[in-house]
């Protein structure tokens, strides 16, 4: 199993939802009736939950507090599949309160003074340090990215790849990160500090960064702060934009954001850097972890952010937040869709099929088997195509909405995760042979089969690619 390490400053976020229909009498603010409570990781801990969708194994480094909200963190992350390696911490841990009036937000309110000392790594941690295939640094400026002995057992990793997700009271990233990923308002304050000017001398200044500041502006920045941070790249997020990743001598990378109209842009960043960092565990190369974390992210923000993914506990893998998703589609009181596969080498038969799953619902989300299950099932030499990539190739078709990766040889515990109204499959199956139909009949889903196009297979396609290579 690929193993994530995750270090940071871990919060509790508490929602606060209720109706807000009328004035108070004694001063002109909205009276909130009857709040619902709902408590979800924050900060670091967010960053790790999402980083459990990836189908990675993942454990969280921070200092809690020995207080409430601090138990009640460790509780959350324990329901949602985080390992937690907790240093302690002598300051309280940080609580982010969010009031919401009738689906408005209204106020925050945060608790928690100033950050506490945390403690000295234990061995615990160090073994965690160890064994990681990957770490991502989660900064929210309380104190472990600036932990000395993290900095120095960081610096000791070598080739193990380090995601920085940098926060304005935060410190540098360590030197030779393979990728920092600034917002846009942080690299123009940062590259700003190093005096590097928004244009080239004697040229027209771009419109105000970072909203509509001009690419080869963004490019600029991104490639002072990783000289500076002595980072391999940086990857600026845009919002809406998407991100621009530069490093190097090569060209920099600008990856379009799809569509998230009316999205909750809260916790995108933490979406961003968590699948990032899942995708490099895995093998990914920069580039295309970045791509999968801009998808990731622009699913995750239509999907109601942070708050919508808070509803459950998001124990599955997915290449835009496949639990928040879910939950999304079902409070509209819409349909969701599930189907399955290995999809080695997409060919138009599985478009097909895809499509009309789709057509069945208001979301389709693809429950992608792992390379460990696609090798179990098909033998040693496939897949062709690493789940990585046959994660990227489906995110790019507009007919799928998000994706799951399960390691399982069938989808069985995939599929109780998101429970899906649907399962589509394609071919001449009958329902009475899919083993996921009792599963399916535990919250009253139905299995249907889809047309498939005929002659259409990967197996097809190898044999056809290994005959004209004879």
């Amino acid at each position: 199993m690929t193993r994530l390490l995750v270090i940071g400053d871990a919060l509790l976020d508490l929602d606060l939802d209720g109706r807000a229909e009328r004035l108070a009498p004694d001063a002109p603010v909205p009276v909130v009736d009857d709040p619902t409570e709902r408590a979800r990781p924050g900060g670091a801990a967010l960053a790790a939950t999402l980083a459990t969708q990836m189908g990675v194994e993942v454990t969280l480094l921070c200092a809690l507090g020995e207080d409430e909200p601090g138990r009640r963190v460790a509780e959350l992350l324990g329901e949602r599949g985080v390992a937690l390696v907790d240093l302690g911490s002598d300051g309280a841990t940080p609580e982010k309160v969010r009031v919401h009036g009738s689906g408005t937000p209204l106020v925050r309110l945060d608790r928690g003074g100033p950050p506490g000392r945390p403690g000295l790594l234990s061995e615990t941690a160090r073994a965690a340090l160890a064994t990681a295939d990957a770490v991502l640094v989660s900064d929210y400026g309380r104190g472990m990215a600036a932990h000395r002995e993290v900095r120095v057992s960081l610096g000791r990793l070598g080739a193990v790849p380090v995601v920085w997700d940098p926060h304005p009271r935060g410190p540098d990233p360590v030197p030779g990160a393979t990728l920092v990923t600034p917002n846009g308002a942080e690299a123009d304050a940062e590259a700003s500090k190093l005096g590097v000017p928004a244009t080239p001398s004697g040229t027209t200044a771009p419109p105000p960064f970072p909203g509509t500041a001009s690419l080869p502006a963004v490019e600029r920045r991104a490639r002072a702060l990783a000289a500076a941070w002595q980072a391999s790249y940086v990857a600026v997020t845009l919002g809406e934009r998407g991100a621009l990743m530069a490093g190097g001598d090569g060209a920099a990378l600008a990856v379009p954001a799809p569509p998230a109209a009316g999205g909750d842009p809260c916790g995108a960043g933490d979406c961003f850097a968590a699948t990032a960092a899942a995708a490099l565990a895995r093998g990914a190369l920069p580039s295309e972890a970045v791509t999968l974390a801009v998808g990731a992210a622009s699913a995750f923000v239509a999907a109601g952010g942070a708050r919508a993914f808070g509803t459950g506990a998001a124990t599955s893998q997915s290449a835009g937040s496949a639990a928040a998703v879910a939950a999304a589609v079902r409070a509209r009181g819409g349909t969701v869709v599930a189907t399955g596969g290995c999809f080695d080498l997409l060919h138009a038969g599985h478009v097909r099929t895809l499509q009309a799953a789709r057509a069945l619902g208001d979301c389709l989300i693809v429950l992608l088997n792992s390379d460990a299950s696609v090798a179990r099932l098909k033998g040693p030499e496939r897949p062709l195509v690493g789940e990585a990539d046959r994660a990227a190739v489906l995110a790019a078709l507009g007919c799928v909405d998000a994706i799951l990766v399960f390691s399982e040889d069938d989808p069985r515990a995939a599929l109780a995760t998101i429970r899906p109204e649907l399962w589509a499959k394609g071919g001449d199956y009958a329902i009475s042979e899919l083993p996921e139909a009792e599963t399916l009949a535990a919250w009253g889903g139905r299995a249907v089969v889809v047309p498939y196009v005929a002659g259409r297979s990967t197996t097809r396609l190898i044999e056809e690619v290994v005959a004209r290579g004879g």
